[in-house]
């Protein structure tokens, strides 16, 4: 079973983490969203990440702002592949949860997408489960050349129509 987990510190990440729910749905992957302060509720935490293998969660998106202490905690105690999104702050603009989530330790590593890339989270965590999957590589493949088709869909309409009617 391809699972993959999803988690936020705060409802107020749930706009940008929700990006990676979509396009888990786009890739038929099952996933389950919830929010966790790693920093509240350490023993919920703990408890989420210990038993994350347990039901069956393959990778973990962890979203976080400021301190961004989730996504390098979940890494410390779940086995399989982290994925840390950086959220955007009031304060330093996503700056610092960016390098809290990638100024990772030896041996604790956290796969780290740009700040509010969600999406980018989702479509990672799909790639690392199709290397096992055949039937999800080609969903991926075929997302793929949607991106390339939708861009020369743009570069025809700029060079027949020039950029001023763009």
């Amino acid at each position: 079973m391809n699972k993959v987990g999803i988690v936020m510190g705060s409802d107020s990440d749930l706009p940008v983490m929700k990006k990676a729910a979509e396009m888990l749905e786009r890739f038929g992957i099952e996933y389950e969203i919830t929010i966790i302060s790693a920093h509240r509720m350490p023993d919920v935490f703990v408890d989420y990440a210990k038993n994350a293998l347990d039901k069956g969660f393959k990778v973990i998106i962890a979203g976080a702002g400021g301190a961004a202490h989730l996504p390098g905690m979940t890494a410390a105690i779940f086995p399989l592949p982290v994925i840390g999104v950086p959220i955007k702050t009031a304060a330093l603009s996503g700056v610092d949860s960016l390098y809290s989530i990638v100024q990772m330790p030896s041996g604790i590593p956290v796969a780290t997408v740009a700040i509010d890339a969600a999406q980018n989270a989702g479509i990672l965590a799909a790639q690392i489960l199709a290397t096992s999957d055949p039937s999800l590589l080609q969903k991926i493949k075929d997302y793929k050349e949607e991106l390339k088709n939708g861009v020369l869909k743009k570069k025809e309409r700029i060079e027949t129509t020039g950029y001023k009617d763009y």
